[in-house]
């Protein structure tokens, strides 16, 4: 127990200048975003309930968008990294470069075994790790893999699918895949199958990149239940919230507390777990949950009522986990955890409409850089006169087109680095 737990001490002096995140509100220092590319050209209205998008955003534009908001952080000093680039590196060495090509076709599920062939030879014809990496998250296309019909064989012929590989769409949403819990990092299994695909970048950036392969892994890809980054609020070092919702299941939730409690000896010793209506409306708790200071947080009103808060804590006598309901009012509940009175700030504030609809386009999901500022979607004007009066700084950015793919700002970032609180 003890040499375990000075080896885990080890890591964190390791990674402590590259992964910490242990609030929601510490000033950044570091953030991994991905500006959306040729995988938004590649949705169509046939398969966007299947790749989970309601309408399909105009690429130029998108990407005009996602350059603003990057800016934002870097205006306030804040180091960008992107996802294309550190995969990239890690795919430079050609061994690593080949076990990644037939883990992406692993994952491809019940492929014919020609199709299998073709796609492998294909990838590794592709020299350049960045123009691999884009094509991988791009989507491959049949014109692309077969020179000439003499190629194709039946099933190639009756699947009327443009795609050998489908488009990844929702990966501008680097919130989900992956989520940084003080030095650690919980690599998510993710609930649909075409966001599951996504976390093999995260898989092979924490295996075999120079500034991060130490890193403790709290959770993995390959674990049964799902849970996704959005649901993760990580409110200190000693507690998490964690939402059980549409993506996010209670058993994922007791196993990520397990191995924080008792297999990795952390500083967590509380989970909570609000548990949230189950819709596409509210995928996530950060739609409509979000912390903007100290003592300030985001809510979406009708919510409020419907949210049941159930805290996991660590019994060190008995090496158990202790679950029981709580039943007080949400601001109290942090209070405890906080202690310090609690604000909440509702999503467009009291009137219904104003409320839904702004929780729609995800008002509720500004993204804190430093306690007190926020990056938040400009169309959310009423949202975020409510954060000004309350003393919040807003920095707002345009969103017509990245608001499409149902997710705000908090959804496009992953910190990586903040300062301590």
């Amino acid at each position: 127990m003890k040499e375990k737990s000075k080896l885990n001490s080890n890591k964190l002096l390791i990674n402590n200048n590259l992964l910490f995140i242990n609030s929601e509100i510490g000033r950044l220092k570091r953030v991994l975003l991905h500006e959306p590319g040729e995988e938004i050209n590649n949705l169509t209205p046939k398969y966007l309930e299947e790749l989970l998008f309601d309408d399909i955003p105009w690429l130029p534009l998108a990407k005009a968008e996602h350059q603003v908001f990057a800016k934002a952080f870097k205006d306030n000093g804040i180091e960008v990294v992107y996802l294309v680039d550190l995969i990239s590196e890690v795919l430079k060495d050609e061994i690593v470069k080949e076990e990644f090509i037939k883990d992406f076709i692993n994952d491809l599920g019940n492929i014919p075994t020609h199709q299998e062939k073709e796609i492998y030879d294909y990838l590794m014809s592709i020299k350049d790790s960045k123009k691999l990496v884009k094509k991988c998250m791009s989507g491959i296309k049949k014109n692309e893999l077969y020179k000439d019909k003499k190629e194709m064989k039946l099933d190639d012929y009756v699947n009327t699918s443009i795609f050998v590989t489908d488009p990844m769409p929702n990966l501008y949403f680097t919130r989900d895949p992956f989520t940084i819990i003080n030095n650690g990092v919980s690599i998510n299994s993710m609930y649909s199958k075409t966001r599951k695909r996504e976390t093999i970048f995260a898989k092979y950036i924490f295996k075999y990149h120079k500034d991060y392969k130490n890193t403790d892994i709290y959770y993995n890809r390959d674990d049964k239940y799902n849970i996704e980054g959005g649901d993760i609020c990580v409110l200190s070092d000693k507690c998490l919230i964690v939402g059980v919702s549409e993506r996010t299941s209670a058993y994922a939730i007791e196993k990520l507390a397990h191995r924080l409690f008792f297999d990795f000896f952390t500083s967590y010793d509380t989970i909570l777990a609000f548990h949230i209506p189950k819709a596409r409306t509210f995928m996530h708790l950060d739609t409509i949950f979000s912390q903007v200071d100290y003592d300030k947080f985001t809510i979406h009103k009708s919510c409020y009522d419907k949210m049941e808060v159930y805290e996991l804590k660590k019994d060190n006598i008995s090496n158990k986990i202790i679950t029981k309901k709580l039943n007080k009012k949400l601001e109290l509940i942090l209070e405890d955890q906080l202690h310090k009175k609690i604000t909440l700030i509702p999503c467009g504030g009291k009137d219904s409409i104003n409320s839904d609809r702004e929780q729609w386009s995800d008002g509720s999901n500004c993204f804190c850089i430093a306690p007190g500022v926020v990056i938040a979607y400009e169309r959310n004007d009423i949202t975020n006169k409510l954060l000004t009066k309350h003393g919040i700084k807003v920095i707002s950015i345009p969103s017509s087109e990245l608001s499409r793919g149902r997710g705000g700002p908090r959804c496009m970032s992953m910190p990586l680095y903040r300062e301590q609180i």
